[in-house]
């Protein structure tokens, strides 16, 4: 078994994959054999269906599509939008995305979604897709988990991230379902939050093109940011020892890291801590660093 990564940025940090991926290709010794690369998810900014994050994704559709192709990685769509109603359905530019990346290449591609509108939709319109339950459902409670893992139409499920140390109940999920739980590494957010809903909804609001506030996060640590370190000390993070010495071992495989509305530096950390031995982390940092297109400023 190996741990299967499902990495942020498919449009938000093409230009870092395209450096990074040539490496991970060339120099496989690199990086850690018990691990590879199993998506890249992102959505351009702008898009109607998008949820989670917003406003971000500069990236040529064609351009992304095409680096997934050559490097194998399936990409996934991040249309997770919750808000969605039937006139959202004929958006074009998001159809027009569905049409190129439903078969872009040999890998299939996945759509990650919260919407059973848009679910049906989907299936029936562009049947090459495989799909993903979205974190932004905040499942948070373990019946809730079950349920989804129990629908066929899913071929992965991402719990939200309190409960991936529930691990007594987690273990005891029959082999079939571990092996649609993906996992969400790294969320910084705070464990006790009780407005992520909220503000996921607020989002896909805004995704929609409504007017509306922003959401108002009331974290005693919303002023900091977004901050590796503090991910690291949540009580639901999930470190590469916990995923080598306890998820893989009780049969999961399948990991996300988030980190779409971060720089392009914090997520050459995510790769270089989850991917990469710590002798080639200075040679990784420099062939990225030393790239002309690659800016951390």
């Amino acid at each position: 078994m190996q741990a299967v990564y499902h990495l942020p940025g498919l449009f938000e940090f093409y230009e870092l994959y395209r450096v990074f991926l040539p490496l991970f290709h060339d120099h496989r010794d690199w990086f850690y054999d018990w691990c590879t690369i199993g998506s890249v998810y992102g959505a351009p900014a702008g898009c109607r269906w998008d949820g989670g994050r917003a406003g971000f994704g500069e990236a040529k559709a064609e351009d992304a599509a095409g680096l997934m192709r050559e490097y194998g990685i399936s990409p996934r769509l991040t249309f997770s939008n919750s808000l969605l109603r039937e006139g959202d359905l004929c958006d074009p530019e998001c159809n027009r995305l569905c049409v190129l990346f439903e078969k872009s290449g040999p890998v299939p591609a996945g759509v990650i979604l919260t919407s059973d509108l848009l679910l049906d939709y989907l299936r029936e319109k562009y049947p090459g897709f495989y799909f993903v339950s979205s974190t932004t459902k905040v499942l948070d409670d373990f019946r809730q988990l079950e349920k989804e893992l129990e629908r066929p139409e899913f071929r992965f499920v991402v719990p939200d991230f309190r409960l991936n140390k529930a691990l007594d109940r987690l273990a005891a999920l029959p082999t079939e379902r571990k092996g649609k739980v993906e996992f969400l590494c790294n969320e910084a957010c705070w464990f006790d939050c009780p407005d992520r809903k909220a503000c996921y909804e607020n989002v896909s609001r805004k995704n929609r093109g409504e007017d509306c506030e922003d959401h108002i996060c009331v974290s005693p640590y919303a002023q900091r940011g977004y901050r590796f370190s503090d991910a690291m000390e949540n009580p639901g993070f999930i470190g590469i020892r916990e995923i080598r010495d306890v998820y893989m071992p009780n049969g999961f495989s399948q990991f996300k890291i988030e980190g779409r509305s971060l720089g392009s530096a914090v997520v050459l950390e995510f790769l270089l801590y989850y991917m990469t031995k710590p002798e080639y982390q200075l040679k990784v940092r420099e062939e990225i660093y030393l790239d002309s297109s690659l800016d951390l400023f």
